[in-house]
């Protein structure tokens, strides 16, 4: 498959989902954000990547402040092949016994993406009920991480919560989701 042919198959794939998910994107136009894709081969990739981990990636909105649209992961659960990693690089390190696999922070910049931010998690639950079995590690700010910690985010009960957990912590239910935006 040559990469024209790969490009176009996950554009198609893309408008599918933007079509049969008009709920979280109500007064977009799939041309215009096609039109933005195109002009952006790398964001293509980065979106091919997150469709390659399971992530079902969709537009969701367009940020307020600079007017590009926000992709997100809009699997129902956590992506499976991304779960099962401490939180970031340090963590990773400082775990001497049963180390994961990898951490989310350094996941994430491979795929091209960024990890959610507490705020962008909790608009994504706008737009759909996610995580209701799994949870996913965002992006945690600074003071918490210094101290040892990192946040997630899960949805019970109706609810968005978001908690807490030493960064060094892995579960096969916790992975992480990523924004793009384009």
């Amino acid at each position: 498959m040559t990469n024209k042919n790969s490009s176009t198959e996950l554009l198609q794939l893309l408008e599918a989902r933007f079509e049969n998910n008009k709920n979280r994107h109500a007064n977009l136009s799939w041309k215009d954000i096609k039109k933005k894709l195109e002009k952006y081969p790398e964001k293509l990739e980065s979106l091919k990547n997150m469709e390659k981990t399971g992530g079902e990636p969709d537009v969701v909105g367009v940020d307020g402040n600079t007017g590009e649209y926000l992709f997100m992961d809009c699997v129902p659960e956590s992506p499976i092949q991304r779960r099962s990693l401490c939180y970031d690089q340090v963590a990773l390190e400082k775990r001497k016994e049963n180390k994961p696999a990898g951490n989310a922070v350094t996941a994430t910049e491979a795929l091209g993406v960024e990890l959610l931010t507490e705020e962008e998690y909790r608009y994504l639950q706008t737009v759909g009920k996610f995580d209701l079995k799994t949870s996913s590690w965002l992006k945690t700010p600074e003071n918490i991480r210094k101290l040892g910690g990192a946040v997630f985010g899960d949805r019970r009960y109706d609810t968005v919560f978001v908690y807490h957990n030493g960064a060094e912590s892995y579960y096969a239910g916790r992975g992480f989701r990523g924004v793009l935006r384009v």
